[in-house]
This record gives C-alpha cells, structure tokens and sequence, in this order.
C-alpha cells in the first residue's frame, strides 16, 4: 500500500489557540517552515519531524519567541 506524503493534521494557532489544519508534506522528509495563522495571520514556526521511513513523526509549532 502507498504511503500518503501528503497529510491534513489539525493544529491550533500557539497566539490565538484558533484550531485549523496544515498540509504537510513528507515525501522529503523533516523540515522547518513558516505558516501564517489563518484566523489571526501571526507567523508560526512549524517543525515537521519524519521517521527513518518517512513516515509522520511529530509536529511542533511555536511562537515567533519560540525556541524551537
């Protein structure tokens, strides 16, 4: 069976805890972005984590005071 590299996962917003959903993608393994929250448009730093066969690992989102 195929594994998705696409995945919808459900975050909340680190400034304004407003709930919406990320598409990350994983064909290339972890990465760190920049998304803009949707309700309140304040940078989140997203970190997205892999396994060592690509599959979804973690997730995590911070502030931009964050320490990620």
């Amino acid at each position: 069976m195929p594994q998705e590299t696409i995945v919808d996962w459900p975050v909340h917003c680190p400034y304004c805890d407003a709930p919406f959903s990320l598409l990350l993608d994983v064909s290339a393994g972890g990465y760190d972005t920049w998304e803009d929250c949707v309700v309140c448009c304040q940078p989140i730093h997203v970190v997205v984590e892999t396994t060592h066969t690509g599959e979804l690992a973690a997730v995590t989102l911070a502030s931009d005071d964050d320490v990620v």
